[in-house]
């Protein structure tokens, strides 16, 4: 069996939320989008909104999927759904541990196996 995990890609003015996964968790220590897995009859895009608004405490809404992958991981095997969100009120400020960060330096973070597809895609366009 596999788990449905929805990330939320969230963009404004050229700039990425990002965080931390904190220690004790799955992945601890790997910069992360907001995301996680989806409930049973959501949709991953209304599961990456929630997740966004639970993680960051910021409201987003998803404009397209932008890259769909599988990945299997020590803790099962996950089926991975990233899609652009814009902010629907760009001036609040997220939610510790997420920050803003530049698009030049998603190449310096250490994000987990499964997003180089997704980061190679950002830092490409």
């Amino acid at each position: 069996m596999h788990a449905i995990v929805a990330i939320a890609v969230v963009r404004h003015q050229d700039r990425f939320l990002v965080g931390i996964r904190p220690f004790g968790t799955a992945l601890a220590g790997f910069a992360e989008f907001p995301g996680g897995k989806a409930h049973p009859g959501e949709s991953p895009a209304a599961a990456a909104v929630r997740e966004c608004r639970e993680e960051s405490g910021l409201t987003v809404e998803a404009v397209d999927e932008l890259l769909c992958t599988a990945h299997q991981y020590d803790h099962g095997l996950l089926e991975i759904h990233f899609f652009e969100c814009r902010p629907t009120h760009p001036t609040q400020r997220p939610k510790s541990p997420f920050h803003w960060a530049e698009r030049k330096e998603l190449a310096q973070l250490n994000f987990p196996p499964a997003n180089a597809p997704l980061t190679a895609l950002l830092l490409a366009n």
